[in-house]
């Protein structure tokens, strides 16, 4: 007999320790899987599209093409996301996005003002219109739903008025780089540009740098971790998506300028969200608003700030727009509240609120951008494009409430 008594223990109960060992390992896997099953998503439209695109999507043109012509519709999830998590919605966003974006044709065409400064005046603006919209919300009590409803309506009659029923372009070469810019050739002319491949060297570096110290973070404080084979498989597969996408643009035209701005946001947000306590008092006041307000969150103010930054982000997802199309015209910014609300609640956000992340809408609007440019290049009707796209939010959203029965919430 051992003189062990966990290895009699496990040999009486006829459980091979090894076996055991793997049953552990595979769980800690599907569970991961289920926490990223967003991420997954993503995966698998992209594959799906590639194989009836016969390759089309996934051409070094065209992953470029998708960062610049959905990057203003990232933009918008962001704020949107911020908004969704309080428990509020605003449906006016492309009506401001229209709107600054005639406000900057005013300024940097008509006008003649310096590229930079109409940016700097339109974002002022756009800054302004979101508190506007704040104070009905936030100190008025009027709901968020009814306030922006009406600001669908007033930005764009306004944005009619700025731009006299016509379009006004050509923008300076400068503004236009906001949506059309690349950067590349810093290193010298190459091709693939060496530049951009070094820009994805340096992502994957510090990707593994991150999680590295934060596993050793937890470890350290004797929190539970994934194993070690699941976590190197992890960054493996996560840096060769990395790598990939730098390949993909160092061949065509380099790092688009609407991909650095959207990185810019993505890690600032990011780290409000998840790091600062005007994040956590926005999860607070969507988990339980009565509750953030007794324990002495000035909810008010959260609510305020957050349909400046809301409006601020819509301005200049409309400056992002108007730059890719060289033209500010009265039909721009349709659609885009739908489309950024959709990319929130398929990237996991909660229609109750107290639930959402960055990550998630960015990976929800590139899911939407995928849908929109695979069936464009098959050639599928616009009318066949949004039922798609309204079948996958509403499966997105039943899966969410389905989720919440499960667990008891």
């Amino acid at each position: 007999m051992s003189d062990n008594p966990n290895t009699s223990t496990a040999v009486g109960a006829g459980i091979n320790p090894s076996e055991n060992k793997f049953t552990d390992w595979l769980s800690h896997v599907l569970a991961d899987l289920g926490k990223n099953g967003i991420f997954i998503a993503l995966i698998a439209v992209i594959a799906l599209f590639a194989i009836l695109t016969d390759g089309i999507l996934l051409r070094p043109q065209n992953i470029s093409n998708l960062v610049v012509q959905n990057g203003y519709i990232l933009v918008l999830a962001i704020g949107m996301v911020m908004v969704i998590i309080a428990g509020h919605i605003d449906l006016s966003v492309g009506s401001v996005a229209a709107f600054i974006g005639a406000i900057s044709g005013v300024l940097a065409v008509k006008m003649e003002y310096p590229w930079w400064l109409a940016v700097v005046i339109s974002l002022a603006i756009a800054a302004l219109v979101g508190a506007w919209q704040g104070f009905w919300v936030a100190f008025v009590g009027i709901p968020a739903f009814i306030v922006t409803l009406a600001g669908m309506l007033i930005f764009r009659g306004l944005a009619l008025v700025v731009l006299g029923n016509a379009n006004i372009g050509s923008f300076p070469t400068e503004y236009r780089a906001l949506g059309n810019g690349f950067l590349s050739g810093l290193f010298g002319e190459s091709e693939p540009d060496v530049f951009t491949l070094a820009v994805g060297a340096v992502a994957v570096v510090a990707l593994v740098v991150q999680q590295v110290r934060t596993r050793m973070g937890r470890q350290k404080y004797g929190q539970e971790v994934e194993p070690l084979t699941w976590f190197v498989i992890k960054l493996v597969l996560v840096a060769g998506v990395i790598g990939w996408f730098a390949w993909a643009l160092a061949s065509y035209k380099g790092i688009p300028v609407t991909l650095i701005i959207l990185a810019v946001l993505i890690l600032v947000y990011g780290v409000v969200m998840n790091r600062t306590v005007f994040g956590r008092h926005i999860y607070a006041i969507g988990g339980n608003r009565h509750a953030a307000d007794l324990s002495g969150i000035k909810t008010r103010r959260v609510d305020f700030w957050l349909f400046v930054n809301m409006g601020f982000l819509a301005g200049l997802a409309g400056l992002i727009f108007t730059a890719r199309l060289n033209l500010a015209g009265p039909k721009a910014g349709d659609g885009f509240e739908l489309e950024a609300i959709s990319a929130a609640f398929i990237g996991g956000a909660a229609v109750q609120g107290g639930v959402g992340t960055i990550g998630g809408a960015i990976i929800g609007g590139l899911i939407i951008g995928v849908l929109n440019n695979g069936m464009s290049i098959m050639g599928i009707g616009i009318e066949w494009q949004q039922a798609v796209k309204g079948l996958v939010l509403l499966f997105a959203v039943a899966f969410d409430v389905y989720n919440k029965r499960r667990s008891g919430v």
